[in-house]
């Protein structure tokens, strides 16, 4: 039982496949086939990918082929969107917000604008009166 006869129960090795000149370049082509290409994708298409798989029901790998990323960049792309919400968050305070800062020069402007249109307003209310009483025979 010892022997390695034909009966020990292991299988024959496959013939190995010769070397041959060529047999480097189809090793780089596969391997290159293979390799991921890395590409930069703005953070408004990953938010749109991140939604996207989320609404997705069953078709998540033709998504993630389509667009060329993995598993793993959905989860990188969840954890951020996730720690930019809590950032987010943190930040808004709540109750009315806070008057908006004018400078000097455009309050200025904005009061000397209201004056010229309450006076416009006076002369129009005057004009109207005078004219309602001409028409009344006043």
């Amino acid at each position: 039982m010892g022997s390695r006869g034909e009966g020990s129960g292991r299988r024959p090795r496959p013939p190995s496949t010769p070397l041959t000149p060529d047999s480097h370049k189809k090793l780089k082509y596969m391997t290159q086939e293979i390799a991921r290409v890395r590409r930069h994708l703005p953070a408004e298409r990953k938010y749109a990918i991140l939604e996207e798989i989320r609404k997705c029901t069953g078709n998540k790998p033709e998504i993630l082929r389509r667009e060329g990323i993995y598993t793993a960049d959905v989860l990188r792309y969840e954890a951020i969107a996730r720690e930019g919400a809590i950032r987010a968050l943190g930040l808004s305070r709540p109750g009315r917000k806070s008057s908006k800062e004018v400078s000097l020069a455009e309050y200025e402007a904005l009061k000397n604008d209201l004056a010229r249109k309450d006076k416009a307003l006076s002369e129009m209310a005057v004009e109207f009166t005078i004219l309602k009483k001409k028409v009344n025979g006043e």
